[in-house]
């Protein structure tokens, strides 16, 4: 594990491995980023095609995550998941559905669709402030109930508390505990204060073993940014360059227009390039994201979910 616990800044660097070291050196400037967004921006002119909505739809997480969920609208929206390709048979479906845990077993009794996966929030979710027992178990659990995807979030608590030891730990042993599942890592990025902040919570989620970083949960009032985007994507390479390990983004929490999706997508191309477009690599968590990328495929107004 390359992380110890922090008992103030001037050990900060002692603790680190040389690898943290080498990386968070290049953690982006405010400067690269608005270099680096503006590219993005020149990117995002122009229609975008049919192929490109279609790949974007391809990689939403259908989610439904209130209070007030009830097996009721779990299944209409597992229904609607179900009958997407005989509706729309040339459109590829979304990349999974995403609950909560104790709707796993119901949505694996349901789903029919093919190449669609069940996603659980787990750990704790959306504050991550319970026990690391409760958070294991939590995970081991919804994927003992058929989730194929788990979204946790990090510890934000200790992260600010610069316990990074016990950040990286934590997720470490859900990821264990999941096995080959795969691991999507929440850094609550419109909580941390800066852009170096962002770029170590992405170094140590990847380095303790998610399979994707998520920007958000979606529940705080600063959720996805392409700024946070743009830093964790520059993390996702720079790990991969010093590891071989290709890590997924997923962009989350108050992701609705077309627009806004293009600019995600656009920021992982302009950052990661085209091998990280498949929906093995990039997801969005969205909700009303599907209808109107559908609207926009279709050229009409869609309520399809």
């Amino acid at each position: 594990m390359l992380y110890t616990v922090q008992r103030d800044i001037t050990n900060e660097q002692r603790h680190m491995t040389k690898l943290y070291q080498k990386l968070i050196k290049k953690a982006p400037s405010e400067n690269e980023v608005r270099k680096g967004l503006k590219a993005v921006s020149l990117m995002n002119e122009g229609t975008p095609d049919k192929r490109m909505l279609m790949g974007i739809l391809n990689s939403i997480d259908l989610t439904s995550l209130n209070p007030t969920d009830n097996k009721s609208n779990i299944l209409q929206l597992t229904g609607k998941v179900n009958s997407f390709s005989g509706r729309f048979s040339n459109i590829p479906n979304v990349a999974a559905i995403c609950v909560y845990p104790n709707f796993v077993s119901f949505v694996k009794e349901k789903l029919t669709a093919k190449n669609v996966r069940i996603a659980s929030v787990a750990g704790g979710f959306p504050s991550s402030q319970t026990f690391r027992m409760l958070k294991v178990s939590e995970c081991k659990m919804a994927v003992g109930t058929g989730a194929d995807e788990i979204d946790i979030v990090m510890p934000v608590g200790a992260f600010f508390g610069k316990d990074f030891k016990q950040v990286a730990e934590e997720i470490s042993e859900i990821k264990e505990a999941i096995g080959d599942k795969l691991l999507k890592v929440i850094i609550e990025s419109g909580l941390l204060a800066n852009y170096e902040s962002i770029f170590k919570a992405s170094m140590i989620a990847m380095d303790a073993g998610a399979d994707f970083i998520k920007t958000s949960t979606g529940k705080t009032p600063v959720s996805a940014t392409p700024e946070a985007a743009y830093i964790m994507c520059r993390a996702i390479g720079h790990f991969y360059d010093e590891t071989g390990i290709k890590v997924g983004f997923k962009a989350a929490g108050g992701i609705t227009t077309t627009a806004d999706a293009i600019t995600y997508l656009n920021i992982v191309k302009n950052v990661l390039g085209e091998a990280w477009l498949s929906n093995s690599l990039f997801r969005i968590g969205a909700s009303r994201l599907a209808n109107n990328i559908l609207a926009d495929i279709s050229g009409s107004r869609n309520d399809y979910f």
